[in-house]
């Protein structure tokens, strides 16, 4: 039980790779200007993580959950970001290229936007790149271009696999995630109403933040949702004594997120124009 979460979103990232168009996943980089990736840098590493810190001040969460949501707000590109966004309905191309971009940053934007909060906070915390690289590799990079690699050199094979591996993997997901739940039960039943409200606000923030810096594409929007629990979870563990009271917060954003994106998919569903622009 202890390796299956990390084998089933292994399987899982393969079959998205399989699944992916280079030409379309290549095109999607060219397609965004100078201006937009710099807006799309704002939403995704500076505005999230802002807000988190701005939502402490402003409701009764205490330090350990505001340290908590301040690191699922710096971890953006969720393994399974590619996934969620096809099964909604969005641009799974679109949706490959921002995850791959946000991980290429995430080595350099999380040493530096910790520091940073730490040195405003005057405390002395440091996370050498050297320690989130290899979790990006495993979970991230590793299985997409194993995929993208059978499917360029397997193609027939691939094309045959990806979509029983894409069942297989979603029926033990879902099984592994109702067992999460189950044993994550005394961190939720410890989240306080307003650590929960906390993490639904900083969810909509990074829906609306892309909503509004960057309207034209609304798979941006809701990539923005998928934070890296994992990795906010292995950060804590390793570089805060606390680590535990910081649980309920990133349980909380792991709970609020789903709800936050189907509610924006829905949302998006019942305007066929905007939806349409997210599939271009």
């Amino acid at each position: 039980m202890k390796y299956l979460p990390a084998i089933v979103v292994f399987v899982l990232m393969v079959s998205t790779g399989m699944s992916l168009d280079r030409s379309e996943f290549i095109a999607n980089w060219r397609r965004l200007t100078s201006a937009m990736w710099a807006r799309l840098l704002l939403v995704t590493f500076i505005v999230p993580p802002a807000l988190a810190l701005a939502l402490a001040q402003v409701l009764p969460v205490g330090l350990a959950a505001m340290v908590g949501l301040f690191l699922i707000a710096v971890a953006p590109g969720a393994p399974l970001m590619i996934r969620n966004a096809a099964k909604r309905g969005f641009d799974m191309q679109m949706a490959a290229s921002y995850q791959v971009w946000s991980a290429l940053l995430v080595p350099i934007m999380i040493p530096l936007l910790v520091g940073g909060a730490a040195w405003l906070y005057r405390r002395d915390i440091w996370i050498s790149p050297l320690e989130v690289l290899p979790v990006v590799a495993e979970k991230q990079f590793a299985p997409l271009l194993a995929g993208m690699a059978l499917m360029h050199f397997a193609p027939g094979f691939s094309t045959k696999v990806r979509r029983p591996l894409n069942v297989a993997g979603n029926v033990v997901l879902t099984v592994v995630l109702i067992a999460l739940l189950i044993k994550m039960g005394p961190a939720l039943e410890s989240v306080s109403p307003w650590v929960a409200i906390a993490a639904l606000a900083l969810a909509a923030g990074c829906v609306s933040a892309a909503r509004v810096l960057i309207p034209s594409v609304p798979t941006l929007a809701f990539s923005n949702v998928n934070r890296h629990v994992g990795l906010a979870l292995l950060l804590s563990g390793a570089h805060f004594r606390n680590a535990q009271n910081m649980l309920p917060a990133i349980a909380a954003y792991a709970i609020a997120a789903p709800l936050v994106m189907a509610l924006y998919a829905k949302w998006m569903s019942r305007s066929p124009r905007s939806m349409a622009r997210s599939q271009e």
